[in-house]
C-alpha cells in the first residue's frame, strides 16, 4: 500500500502554554502526511473530504519526536480512506506511545476535464487485508452517521422542544460565542489554490479553544474532534469566518461547535457565505496539579 512516514521534532513554537504540543500544528501535520499518501496512490492532487472522529490519547512535549505514519487502506472510485497513526517518542528514554489513530477520506481531483478512476490498493500483509475489509464498513458508518444526524436535527426542529436549564448559576452559552476571520494566503493552500484541510482544522481548534476557555480559568486541552466533514472547497483569497459556541458541558468536559463559512470578494460585499465545514470539538481542562476541572452548567 502507498505509505508515508513523517517525523517532526516538537519545538517551543509548536507548544501551548503548558509546554505540550498544540493540537493545531498536530492536525496540520496529520492532514499533510495523509494527503501525501493519497496523492502517492492517485498520481493527482487530492483534497480532504472528511476525518473520522479523532481522539487524542497522549500529549507530546517540547523536545520529543512525533512520528506520523499514513497509508491508503482502500481506494473507491474517486476517493480513498487513509489510515493515520501518530506516535510520540522520548529521545532520552526511547519510549514510544500512541498519540492518536484516525482515518481520513481524500478525493482525487482530475486534471482539466479528465476523469479519475483510482486503481485498487495492493494488499501485502494480513493487516492490509483487515484494514481493506474494515474500510468499506467504516465508509458505510460514515454515510449512515450523517443521515441519522440530519434526521435528528429535522425532528428536533419540528417538535420545537427546547432544553431549559433550571440551574440559577448556569452560564449563558452566548458568553462563549467567539468569531474569527482568516484570509487564505498562498502558504495556507496547495499548488492548486485549495485551502489545506489541516490548516482549517488548526484555525477551528484555536477558536474552539477560546470558546471553551470562557467557562474555565485554565487552558482547555483538546480531547477529540467529531463529525469533521467538508461540504465545499475554499481557495486562496477567500475570507473564512469561524463561529464557535459551547453546545453543552459534561462535568469534566465541554463540547464546542464550530461552523466555517467562506466568502470570495464578491460574496463578502453581498454577505453571501458558503458553508464549507462544521465540526464538534471536545475539551477538558486541568489545574496546576494536573487534576481535571469541573465545567459549570450552561443555559442555551
Amino acid at each position: 500500500p502507498m505509505a508515508v512516514c513523517m517525523c517532526q521534532a516538537v519545538l517551543p513554537a509548536h507548544a501551548g502554554p503548558r509546554g505540550e504540543l498544540g493540537a493545531g500544528p498536530l492536525l496540520r501535520w496529520m492532514d499533510a502526511a495523509a494527503c501525501l499518501a493519497a496523492e502517492k496512490h492517485a498520481g493527482v492532487s487530492c483534497v480532504t473530504a472528511s476525518m473520522d472522529d479523532i481522539r487524542f490519547e497522549e500529549a507530546a512535549r517540547v523536545g520529543q519526536i512525533i512520528s506520523i505514519r499514513t497509508k491508503v487502506n482502500r481506494a473507491f472510485k474517486t476517493s480513498m480512506e487513509v489510515g493515520i497513526k501518530v506516535t510520540v517518542q522520548d529521545v532520552l528514554t526511547n519510549a514510544e506511545k500512541v498519540v492518536s489513530v484516525a482515518y481520513a477520506t481524500y478525493v482525487a481531483k482530475p486534471v482539466g476535464a479528465g476523469k479519475v478512476e483510482l486503481k485498487p490498493v495492493q494488499l501485502l500483509s494480513a493487516e492490509d487485508h483487515l484494514e481493506h475489509t474494515l474500510a468499506i464498513e467504516r465508509r458505510r458508518i460514515r454515510l449512515g452517521y450523517i443521515q441519522v444526524f440530519q434526521k435528528l436535527m429535522q425532528e428536533s426542529n419540528k417538535e420545537g422542544d427546547f432544553y431549559t436549564c433550571e440551574d440559577k448559576d448556569a452560564v449563558s452559552t452566548e458568553r462563549t460565542h467567539v468569531q474569527s476571520t482568516e484570509l487564505v494566503l498562498p502558504p495556507h493552500a496547495n499548488h492548486h489554490g485549495n485551502t489545506f484541510g489541516g490548516q482549517i482544522m488548526a484555525w477551528m481548534q484555536t477558536v474552539a479553544s477560546i470558546s471553551a476557555s470562557r467557562l474555565c480559568r485554565s487552558h482547555p486541552i483538546l480531547k477529540s474532534v467529531n463529525m469533521f466533514k467538508f461540504w465545499g472547497p475554499s481557495f486562496v483569497g477567500d475570507r473564512l469566518v469561524f463561529n464557535a459556541i459551547v453546545n453543552n458541558t459534561f462535568h469534566n468536559s465541554v463540547e464546542v461547535g464550530v461552523r466555517v463559512e467562506a466568502y470570495n470578494c464578491e460574496e463578502w460585499i453581498k454577505d453571501q457565505p458558503r458553508h464549507i465545514n462544521s465540526a464538534f470539538l471536545t475539551f477538558n481542562a486541568v489545574n496546576d496539579k494536573g487534576e481535571l476541572l469541573t465545567f459549570p452548567r450552561v443555559k442555551p
